[in-house]
């Protein structure tokens, strides 16, 4: 008889849970794992970097809403990880990083790549966990996709000691178990004063955060706003959710966004928060009159009542409690009365809507050279116009302007880095959204200095045939630091700003991609044209005024840490 080691009963456990991708960066410490995933129907997807693998994850796992699997080597290839994860908890992406570390008799005596990760990455996770008995590792795996999905999604750690991994297994101590969990149940009360305070509100706003997407409550929420006419507002994975072109959702919840946003949000007189977090995008509460009431509903405890006193405070799944909510509103048989009393409130929203949209208009149809980055936003979001087309933002200034500009028409479907605002996302997520979605098209915009992290993951595209588009709007520097230095100081400080102009495309051309330079807006599009038209992975190199200023900048300039004393 074979013998079965660790290492194979990870694998196994792995397979079991029919993972699809893991995405990794090889290792000795986790060979054992590989060595029995080769010719598995988990396919190991390589990346040039560890932290990049666990970007993917996170993408994964966000578009899928399910946990998603990031594999990395001890020492080196665990701190590597770490942005990722960082990213992947204020995400609330459950991804699962397994690695392994030195063996447990070589702990102490300096061994190869040895370090105590669990006091480095246990604050950083739901749950960390380190498995010491090979036969337990089923188990442990299971304790991972459990926490990974309980409660708020969130990554989870697991360490597998690499003679842990390489040890003979004693097959009847072995326990595979496999555990699935329940929604959180809703609270009907509540719910019924929640309706109260919104039917007899004269300014009420929705806004339908990440909890929504992950719920995969749309079709409850798109019901609810139909049902009583409330405005309704998007954030984080919850964009596009109910899209964008519905006549009662205003886009983006971000008070930034030319549109109806910044009114609504300091004019509402009841707030219908769900599943969302009051984060530095809502100035931390603040936005919100003091006097308005705020329902808050979040799956997780800890989150009611962040920054703000909330009126009431509901702890369900949302999914439940907005189906609770119609089924309030069918049985009262008040729909069309909510509907006309929100009549005139809608409207007042909409103008705002429009007059926000028409102060950007000279933005967006800028004209000047070098070009406007707001123009190309809107040239990006002009040509990605399917329903399907995914866009992925990345880079400071960049993904501020492309927040300001894009039109979500359905969930899962627009990508950036959210509140914990890592750089270097952009190409890792983008060939996960190609990798999920091999049929549709995928477009990543990012900033010239964001391109440099992560540069060689254009490679694992080219090699893994992901026809990702690449644009970079290269304003030859840390554009949105630059900026806050100038605001702040009245100029900048080149060194640590400035970049210099770089032929990405070129270097891309040389890795086997396609590459395009453009510096007048009319080019944009063709440019987009001919990228998408070569089938392969491609980027668009395009020279955007380094003068311009987002909004984005200003809020960093005006941050606690940065005023001038």
């Amino acid at each position: 008889m074979n013998k079965i080691i660790g290492g194979q009963l990870a694998a196994e456990a792995l397979i079991d849970r029919d993972v699809e991708y893991i995405f990794s960066l090889s290792g000795g410490h986790i060979t054992p794992i590989y060595q029995y995933l080769e010719n598995s129907k988990i396919t190991l997807f390589d990346t040039r970097h560890e932290q990049a693998a666990v970007f993917m994850a996170e993408a994964w796992a966000r578009m899928t809403r399910k946990p998603a699997v990031a594999m990395v080597t001890a020492g080196p290839g665990f701190t590597n990880a770490l942005s990722g994860i960082a990213s992947a908890r204020l995400s609330n992406a459950p991804v699962i990083l397994i690695a392994g570390c030195v063996g447990l008799e070589s702990v102490e005596k300096l061994d190869l790549q040895d370090m105590s990760q669990l006091p480095v990455i246990a604050p950083m996770v739901k749950k960390a966990f380190v498995c010491h008995i090979p036969e337990r590792i089923p188990e442990f795996i299971d304790m991972a996709f459990r926490a990974a999905m309980s409660g708020r999604p969130g990554p989870v750690y697991l360490e597998l000691p690499c003679d842990v991994l390489n040890a003979q297994v004693d097959m009847a101590k072995v326990k595979k178990i496999r555990t699935t969990l329940s929604s959180a149940p809703v609270d009907r009360d509540n719910a019924a004063k929640a309706l109260d305070l919104l039917q007899a509100a004269k300014s009420p706003i929705i806004i339908a955060g990440s909890g929504i997407w992950y719920a995969d409550a749309g079709k409850e929420l798109t019901a609810f706003v139909e049902s009583t006419g409330i405005p309704v507002f998007t954030s984080g994975a919850g964009r596009g959710v109910i899209p964008d072109t519905h006549p009662l959702c205003f886009e983006s919840s971000l008070a930034i966004r030319p549109g109806a946003a910044m009114l609504s949000l300091m004019s509402a007189d009841c707030v219908l928060f769900l599943g969302g977090r009051l984060s530095l995008f809502y100035i931390f509460g603040e936005i919100f009159p003091p006097t308005a009431k705020f329902i808050q509903v979040d799956i997780a405890p800890d989150e009611i009542g962040r920054n703000r006193s909330v009126d009431l405070g509901i702890v369900s799944d949302v999914k439940a409690f907005l189906a609770e909510l119609n089924f309030i509103v069918e049985s009262r048989g008040i729909a069309a009365t909510l509907r006309e009393k929100n009549t005139a409130w809608v409207e007042t929203v909409r103008k705002a809507n429009a007059d926000g949209k028409e102060q950007a208009r000279s933005m967006w149809e800028a004209d000047t050279l070098p070009i406007h980055p707001m123009r190309l936003a809107r040239e990006v979001n002009a040509f990605m116009d399917r329903e399907d087309d995914i866009v992925v933002a990345d880079g400071g200034d960049t993904s501020t302007w492309m927040g300001m500009t894009r039109t979500v028409r359905r969930g899962g479907t627009y990508l950036d880095y959210g509140l914990y605002g890592c750089l270097a996302v952009g190409i890792p997520y983008g060939n996960a959204a190609k990798l999920k979605n091999p049929d549709k098209r995928v477009l990543v915009i990012m900033g010239d200095g964001s391109a440099g992290f992560n540069f060689m993951e254009f490679h694992t595209a080219i090699r893994k045939k992901l026809p990702i588009v690449v644009v970079i709007g290269n304003d030859e520097s840390w554009g949105m630091i630059m900026h806050s230095q100038q605001l702040r100081m009245g100029h900048h400080i080149p060194n640590g700003t400035e970049l210099g102009w770089v032929d990405y495309h070129k270097m891309v051309e040389a890795l086997g991609g396609f590459g395009i330079c453009v510096e007048r807006p009319e080019d944009i599009r063709p440019a987009l044209e001919a990228a998408f038209a070569s089938g392969k992975t491609a980027c668009v190199n395009v020279k955007v005024d380094p003068s311009v200023i987002s909004p984005g900048s200003v809020a960093l300039a005006n941050l606690g840490g940065y005023k001038s004393s």
